[in-house]
């Protein structure tokens, strides 16, 4: 006659390792008591939040229709006009009659400005917040910078959404 045995065992249960918790930790910290870093800034005023819109994005309903593929930022004739984000300057130039200039970014977003006199060179490497040209005159009945985001050829997005939105705080009456 011959036995038969059947032994179950509890699942092997492995400790995290000292590096496994210590990441853990340390991440957590980071996200807890650390900002996430602003990607862009408005090309108007240098800052993270979005300044004064003037006219917003129009996504038109189909690529050739007609629409809004920017926004209309407040700033002066003249005044300086700054690369939103770290890039290389793809155009300095007239297009239809109007100064642009447009750089691409290592996320791959290429991001124009109008009407701009670029005092910058195709090419060249631009910082975040560094002056790109001023701003020219308007050509088109609209006031301030136009400013315009593509992630593809002919694929426009909302500018305003590679900004952090303002925090808005109500004060008790």
């Amino acid at each position: 006659m011959s036995h038969f045995s059947v032994s179950f065992s509890k699942p092997a249960f492995r400790r995290p390792t000292f590096t496994t918790t210590a990441f853990l930790v340390v991440s957590s910290l980071l996200l807890l008591c650390c900002p996430p870093a602003t990607a862009y800034v408005d090309p108007a005023s240098g800052k993270p939040n979005p300044a004064r819109v003037l006219r917003g994005f129009e996504a038109p309903e189909q690529k050739w229709s007609p629409g809004h593929r920017g926004v209309d930022m407040a700033l002066a004739v003249g005044s300086p006009v700054v690369a939103a984000e770290d890039g290389v300057v793809a155009f300095v130039g007239t297009v239809a009659g109007k100064p642009v200039v447009s750089i691409t970014h290592a996320d791959g977003v290429r991001t124009t400005y109008q009407p701009v006199h670029g005092t910058v060179k195709q090419g060249q490497e631009v910082r975040e917040g560094q002056v790109i040209g001023r701003l020219g005159n308007p050509v088109d009945g609209y006031p301030g910078l136009h400013w315009g985001a593509l992630i593809a050829k002919d694929t426009y997005i909302d500018p305003l959404t590679l900004l952090d939105m303002p925090v808005i705080r109500l004060k008790p009456l």
